[in-house]
């Protein structure tokens, strides 16, 4: 991942952002072309701290096949975006530009045995049954046994070992104060979620700046 100093997030905040995301692009390459596919994971630590991505495919999914526990495999998890217009800033002579949190999670993968695949299965469905709070969590204890087999019997279980892990957040974090909050509150008027999640990071980072309490510099170049 190319990233430049001012936008690189640093190894806690990438695997903290990957966790709380839960979704993202697996992709290997098999001696051809790349292979990829969407996927919901959770995370998980080994002993020695290091940090493993659990997740399954479909049993048909050409990517098991290179899940041989030696080829190195990408996770790219993905958050909000939002396109940014020249015209929002304060300051003259500026370009449009794209926002974007972005995290790459890198290392080997190997499949799980069946019973590895039942605990990721239950962990990975309890993760996201947790965002649903009040609601009663759905767990696999709700289903027949033969028709849980039969489902668990469709897929295969995968394990990546994060060796490497990168992370970029875009958020104009280089721009002055003035034209920062000025492309923010554009950002936020816009309708799509995408644009006001990115506003309201922004706010996030430079509170001062909406509060009042800070001072609206001029522009950097």
């Amino acid at each position: 991942m190319y990233t430049p100093p001012m936008f690189k997030a640093d190894r806690a905040t990438s695997l903290a952002f990957a966790e709380a995301r839960g979704f993202g692009m697996a992709c290997a390459f098999d001696g051809r072309k790349p292979i990829a596919s969407l996927l919901p994971f959770y995370l998980g630590h080994a002993r020695d701290g290091t940090p493993s991505a659990f997740f399954h495919l479909a049993r048909g999914n050409p990517l098991i096949k290179l899940a041989d526990g030696t080829a190195s495999w990408l996770l790219a998890v993905t958050g909000a975006d939002a396109y940014v217009s020249a015209d929002w800033y304060v300051s003259p002579e500026q370009v449009p530009t794209w926002l974007y949190q972005a995290v790459h999670l890198t290392g080997p993968v190997r499949t799980l045995s069946d019973e590895e695949l039942a605990v990721q299965v239950d962990t990975l469905s309890a993760k996201f049954e947790n965002w649903l709070a009040p609601k009663q969590p759905w767990t696999s204890a709700k289903m027949t046994a033969p028709r849980l087999q039969a489902l668990r019997k469709a897929i295969v279980g995968l394990t990546m070992t994060v060796v490497e892990v990168e992370g970029s957040f875009k958020l104009n974090q280089h721009k002055s104060d003035a034209d920062f909050a000025a492309v923010a509150a554009a950002l936020a008027s816009r309708p799509d979620t995408g644009s006001q999640q990115i506003a309201g990071l922004m706010r996030q980072m430079r509170q001062q700046v909406f509060s009042g309490a800070g001072k609206l510099e001029g522009s950097v170049p």
